[in-house]
């Protein structure tokens, strides 16, 4: 009955949206391109649709990327619905592995019910690469950042959305990372949008150390497969020079592995995975160009943050290491930032975003209500 329902809805908002649009308009970042209803729906009586939306490739082309959108029910009210931009953890690096394609969108985002209870709309980027053809620049912060702002473009170019141009952004892991690099791009790239907060769990942050960090464990290698095989389609040059002869197939098989659900993610390191038994690198891509440049470059903090910020991260978290995000928190404070720092006890990196959500929602909350932000910095 849900997706009947929201069946009936899009045929009503793509008649909106698909008809005659010239190309300049088309062109445009956060342009809409398509609608579809979202598989298995959304919580409650909204709207829960999958979109197609322009964004800007790493040599400033338009490009297509797809996302997850999810609208209250109701009325808008006065002024618009506030935005919340989630950037989602590892899913993957192919096609096949975007969100937006899994059974279960809605049940991958914690909080999601609340958000949308609060009256906030949540759109989800796949992030470009993942749910549309080509490479998916994984761990890139611009391509990251780019889609996440054009993601919220797009949620107020949709048709009856009722967005506001008042949003935050919220990722965890890969989407912490995403995240970040949302403030840093934010003024120069999205001008007309007015980001409030940025709040990210167990985010990537100092790519060296953590690549470094993660090196020995069955998780690790299954990341850094992933990376590698972005990287060295991305930039051309060739997996061989890092991974062994013996392993490029296993490392092949996964890098084009899926995480589809929180589940499977936690069972990664319980898993014998075929990297794990066996000698995976000949060279330190920490050490070796021109993986540690892009490392460097793809590092945030390079740039004032753009908006308060919340961390939040698990001490029990052998993938994104505490002690590497509490020495990044750091920063943004030496930079005149604000920051709220919420340490999790005994909470995994899988559960980082599940253990914080109902925090940082308090402290979205309160930004979008105009309340100064906390912060620990000088403490």
């Amino acid at each position: 009955m849900r997706l009947m329902k929201s069946c009936l809805r899009l045929a009503v908002t793509a008649l909106l949206v698909l008809g005659p649009m010239d190309s300049a308009k088309a062109e445009k970042p956060g342009a809409i391109l398509n609608v579809w209803p979202l598989l298995g729906g959304g919580p409650g009586n909204g709207d829960a649709f999958r979109i197609l939306y322009r964004s800007t490739g790493l040599k400033g082309e338009p490009i297509a990327v797809s996302a997850a959108i999810f609208i209250p029910a109701g009325t808008p009210p006065a002024g618009g619905r506030n935005v919340i931009a989630y950037a989602h953890p590892t899913s993957g690096v192919v096609e096949k592995c975007a969100p937006s394609l899994m059974p279960d969108t809605a049940g991958m985002i914690w909080g999601l019910p609340s958000m949308l209870d609060k009256g906030y709309i949540v759109v989800a980027t796949d992030y470009p690469g993942l749910g549309t053809p080509g490479i998916h620049p994984y761990l890139i912060g611009i391509s990251e950042g780019r889609a996440v702002l054009d993601s919220v473009r797009a949620a107020i170019a949709l048709p009856r959305s009722g967005a506001s141009n008042r949003f935050v952004v919220w990722g965890h892991s890969q989407g912490g990372h995403a995240a970040l690099y949302t403030g840093e791009l934010a003024r120069a790239y999205a001008p007309e949008l007015k980001l409030l907060g940025i709040a990210a769990a167990a985010p990537a942050t100092y790519l060296i150390e953590l690549f470094d960090a993660d090196s020995r464990t069955s998780e690790g290698k299954e990341l850094t497969a992933m990376t590698i095989y972005s990287w060295s389609n991305l930039y051309g040059t060739p997996a061989s020079t890092l991974v062994e002869p013996a392993a490029m197939g296993a490392y092949q098989a996964m890098a084009h592995d899926c995480i589809e659900s929180v589940a499977e993610f936690a069972a990664i390191n319980d898993a014998e995975k075929p990297l794990q038994s066996m000698r995976f690198l000949k060279a330190n891509p920490t050490k070796t160009e021109p993986w540690r440049s892009i490392m460097a470059k793809n590092t945030p903090g390079q740039a004032p943050a753009g908006a308060p910020v919340f961390l939040a991260q698990g001490t029990a978290d052998t993938t994104v290491w505490p002690r590497i995000t509490k020495q990044f928190g750091t920063h943004p404070c030496k930079q005149g930032t604000r920051v709220m720092f919420v340490e999790l006890p005994g909470v995994s990196h899988t559960f980082a975003a599940k253990a914080s959500v109902s925090t940082a929602l308090k402290w979205m909350d309160d930004r979008f209500r105009g309340l100064p932000a906390p912060s620990v910095c000088g403490r």
